[in-house]
């Protein structure tokens, strides 16, 4: 299955001596939907919680490459969901996706 949509970047930035807010970076990528699943997460609040693993091969340009660390969501499916891990295999980065992206 193909991909194409948006992964944020997120990074601290000093706004003001010792005021630290979160900057986020939207990017435009390709790349190939390799797996696909869901689960429902069983918790002591009123709703379960929906996670998927999904995994996500984009192809990445410099700026994927020099900033992997700070990916913070992607967007699937109309949602914004958690990456959790990062593998990188030139021209590759491969995305692990979990939770819902509770951020701005």
């Amino acid at each position: 299955m193909k991909y194409y949509g948006k992964i944020g970047f997120v990074d601290q930035i000093e706004t003001k001596p010792g005021v630290w807010e979160e900057q986020v970076t939207e990017r435009d990528y390709y790349g190939n939907i390799l797996s696909v699943s869901k689960r429902w997460e069983n918790t002591d609040h009123l709703n379960d919680n929906l996670n998927i693993s999904n995994r996500i091969s984009i192809v990445a340009d410099q700026y994927a490459y020099s900033h992997f660390h700070t990916m913070r969501y992607i967007s699937i499916y109309g949602s914004k969901w958690l990456v959790n891990t990062v593998e990188v295999k030139p021209p590759r980065l491969i995305l692990s996706v979990g939770g819902v992206y509770n951020g701005e």
